[in-house]
């Protein structure tokens, strides 16, 4: 577990871009479980690829899609376990990875996006990868 004052800085670049975080296995299920709208789930980490390319690329997204996610959430690995492993199962079949993003529509997961498909990639692809999912999805 990572101390609190190490991760405050990485949860508050989520937050302040409008992201609700999910800190209980309820908290993860009351929002994953809605069968209206779309979620954008975001599983946050302190890693590298998490600062330099994930957190920045979907804020870049956010900024710049004209169509978005109804609801912005997020969990952080590491930190939060049971909320993590909570959306973890909301994730499959995909295997745990962190930091990573999901979209669910009306309750069901329609597009997931892995650690590898971050790692080595720009702030600038991650958010063109989402800005097509928004389109299609939301």
């Amino acid at each position: 577990m990572y101390p609190e004052q190490l991760v405050a800085p990485m949860r508050q670049d989520l937050t302040s871009a409008g992201f609700q975080e999910l800190k209980t296995p309820q908290d993860v299920d009351s929002i994953l479980n809605q069968d209206k709208g779309t979620v954008l789930l975001v599983i946050n980490s302190v890693c590298g690829c998490a600062a330099g390319a994930a957190r920045p690329g979907v804020k870049m997204a956010l900024q710049k899609s004209e169509k978005k996610p109804g609801k912005l959430v997020t969990v952080f690995a590491g930190v939060d376990k049971e909320a993590v492993q909570k959306a973890r199962e909301y994730t499959l079949p995909y295997p745990p990875s962190s930091p990573s993003m999901a979209i669910f529509k009306d309750g069901e997961l329609v597009h997931f996006i892995e650690r590898h498909h971050i790692e080595g990639r720009s702030a600038e692809m991650i958010a063109q990868h989402l800005e097509l999912a928004f389109k299609e999805f939301c």
